[in-house]
Formats: structure tokens, C-alpha cells, sequence
């Protein structure tokens, strides 16, 4: 966990390199991976002219391999980095990253945000949740305790919610107009006691028959 504090970047050179080849690590590892059914599924709903906003608190590029194109990383991007101290200026980068690699004579970092850094697209994936004319909400893989996964308890618009997981969490609306209202259960949940890679791909079928 030490390697994911911003505040450790700014200790030495040491620990800078010890986090970048912590990252270094991480970005291999998701090159070598691949998308899975689930991925794929959400892909080609888009495809068949469904319009597909994916909010994920992943780091990888997974969902874009598949062919998403509307993703949100609430937590940065391990395939792109940016200059220290710019948040909006993002470039692609497949290789490893070192001390000494600059731009425009700037130290890059790891696009991905860190313990005692804000979340640059909360806004973005907040826009999203409360958009008026959602058909489905499908919540995969987060136990929906804590900010930004429980953005999703403000999509009252959505007449059906979809829980994929082996152990679905309670799921609960909250009027963002009128927060104080409280918590209230939302009419049609369905749970999908699976992981993403098989549950995901039955949601998409069900939905691609409406």
C-alpha cells in the first residue's frame, strides 16, 4: 500500500522509482490480459446500438480492448501516464516508466490516482449516474459501501437493476434532489449470483431481447 500514497512520491527518488516499478509491474501483467465474457458482452450491446455508459473504479483497458468506447476510470488509467502536477494532460504509454522520463522536460507518472488525491472524473461519472432515461442499471463486482462505487444509489431513473455477483450487495436509492428523504429499496432488483465473466453476459442477452 505504500507504493499507491502521493505523498510517498515526493519523498525521494527512491521511493519514486519503487512506485513506478510497482506500476511498471501492474501495466505488464494487464498487456498480458485479456477481455472476458463479460467485457465482450457489454461491447456488443453497444454494437447492436444500445448506448452504453461503463463507470469502472479499474485501472486496466480492458473494457476498451472489447470495444467500449464510453468508459469512465474513476481511478486513473495504467496505460497512460502525464506530466507531474497535470491532471489533463494524458499521454498512451505500453512500456515500462522511469526516473528520467520526461515531457516537455516534466517527470511523467502513472495516470492513476492515489491515496490523498482527488478523483479528476467524479463529476463526469456523477453526470452519468443521474442521467433521466436510463433502461438498465447493471452494478458488477462492488459491495457498494463507499464512495465513488455508491454513486449508483443516485440512478433513480432505472426501472430495473441488475446485482452481478456471487455475493450481491443491498442495494438502496437515494433522491440526489432530496437526500435527506433517506435510503429507499429500489422496486425490481435482480440478482445474478455470478461473477462478471458469466453473469454479465446474461444480463446483456435479456437485454438484447427488449
Amino acid at each position: 500500500r505504500d507504493v499507491a500514497y502521493v505523498d510517498r512520491w515526493w519523498r525521494s527518488d527512491e521511493d519514486r522509482q519503487r512506485m513506478l516499478d510497482f506500476y511498471n509491474r501492474r501495466r505488464r501483467e494487464v498487456k498480458l490480459a485479456k477481455p472476458n465474457a463479460g467485457h465482450l458482452a457489454l461491447a456488443e450491446l453497444e454494437r447492436a446500438g444500445h448506448q452504453v455508459f461503463i463507470v469502472t473504479q479499474n485501472i486496466d483497458d480492458l473494457h476498451e480492448r472489447a470495444g467500449s468506447t464510453d468508459v469512465i476510470h474513476l481511478h486513473g488509467e495504467i496505460m497512460k501516464v502525464r506530466p507531474d502536477g497535470d491532471e489533463d494532460q494524458t499521454l498512451s504509454w505500453t512500456e515500462d516508466l522511469n526516473l528520467g522520463d520526461l515531457h516537455e522536460g516534466v517527470q511523467l507518472r502513472p495516470h492513476v490516482v492515489w491515496f490523498g488525491e482527488g478523483l479528476p472524473r467524479f463529476e463526469d461519472a456523477f453526470a452519468k449516474a443521474t442521467v433521466p432515461d436510463v433502461e438498465a442499471l447493471l452494478v458488477i463486482g462492488t459491495t457498494l459501501e463507499v464512495g465513488p462505487a455508491n454513486l449508483c444509489a443516485f440512478c433513480t431513473a432505472a426501472p430495473t437493476v441488475y446485482l452481478v455477483d456471487p455475493d450481491p450487495p443491498e442495494f438502496h436509492l437515494v433522491d440526489f434532489e432530496n437526500p435527506r428523504r433517506g435510503r429507499r429499496r429500489h422496486p425490481d432488483v435482480r440478482e445474478i449470483r455470478e461473477g462478471a465473466a458469466t453473469g454479465v453476459p446474461r444480463v446483456i442477452a435479456d437485454l438484447m431481447k427488449r
